[in-house]
């Protein structure tokens, strides 16, 4: 904060400033964390003082900073987080940021048991420095990470705003039910590469499930995959099943699995085979015809195991 300067204005300009940067104020996951949590590593209740943590407050992120806090010339401070977000200029007055340490405001981040960055959303812990970051990394109020793969999109949230998200931002198929019949077509079935299909979200027993559909190369071979996920953390999808089957010409392909949560990300999925592979050559037969198009009917069922 500048000499004689006021948080409060200081904090109102950086966002104005924000806009200069390409940078939100607060990020998709702070305004719509999740809800459903209990974590550990810390105890209830209030924390210490509230003028400081308004002190320590980031003014990008809007979460309270932990050491490395940086900060310009004129005494205004950021966390290093969100110091690569400005391209290392300070959103409130243009300084440069460079690599100058607030030493003094670090001390007093490291002496107080500060709020976990969920706090908003459901989770009560007040934790010491030290094991706050710590926490925060598996703490279970920690948005989900959008589940479609079929671009690099880095909104986070609840799980209600992830569905609208999916939905409304990427058109999204979505559907009621426990069982599924999908039919996937594509013109020129020798094309593997950016051909992910996905995605397909079922309203099942009052949670979500992500079904994908996709072509990539295991080692050498093309291949297919269909797999399942759960919409939600992996103690709540080990309570179901699922089954998928391919097939035509009289033949069939069968997979039953567990759905894996959302927080697995698509790509370690997808890189651990858990699910229905299909080799193209398969894929070709099942089609049908010359083999010249891709023609698959995948058809499924999800079930609640007993506890």
């Amino acid at each position: 904060m500048a000499p004689g300067g006021n948080i409060y204005q200081d904090v109102a300009e950086s966002r104005a400033a924000l806009a200069d940067y390409g940078v939100k104020s607060a990020n998709v996951e702070g305004r719509n964390g999740p809800r459903l949590c209990g974590s550990a590593g810390g105890r209830p209740g209030m924390a210490s003082n509230s003028a400081v943590h308004e002190l320590l407050e980031c003014p990008v992120c809007l979460n309270v900073m932990c050491p490395p806090i940086h900060q310009c010339p004129n005494g205004h401070t950021i966390c290093v987080v969100c110091k690569s977000k400005v391209q290392n200029s300070c959103p409130i007055c243009r300084q440069e940021l460079g690599n100058i340490r607030c030493l003094a405001l670090e001390k007093v981040a490291e002496s107080i048991e500060l709020p976990c960055k969920y706090h908003f959303y459901g989770c009560l812990d007040i934790l010491a420095y030290h094991s706050r970051m710590r926490h925060e990394e598996n703490c279970k109020y920690r948005g989900y990470n959008c589940p479609y793969a079929g671009a690099e999109c880095l909104v986070t949230g609840d799980i209600s705003f992830i569905v609208a998200h999916l939905k409304a931002d990427h058109n999204v198929d979505m559907h009621d039910g426990y069982s599924f019949n999908h039919r996937y077509v594509k013109p020129n079935p020798h094309e593997i590469e950016n051909a992910t299909w996905m995605l397909t979200i079922f309203n099942c027993f009052g949670y979500q499930f992500c079904l994908h559909f996709e072509a990539f190369h295991l080692g050498t071979a093309p291949v297919y995959m269909a797999f399942l996920r759960f919409m939600g953390d992996e103690n709540d999808a080990n309570k179901f099943s699922y089954s998928l089957e391919v097939g035509g010409n009289g033949r069939k392909l069968k997979w039953q699995g567990i759905p894996r949560s959302i927080r697995d990300s698509h790509k370690s999925v997808r890189d651990s085979l858990d699910g229905l592979i299909i080799t193209r050559n398969i894929a070709l037969f099942f089609s049908g015809g010359d083999r010249q198009e891709l023609k698959l009917k995948v058809s499924g069922r999800i079930w609640k195991e007993q506890s």
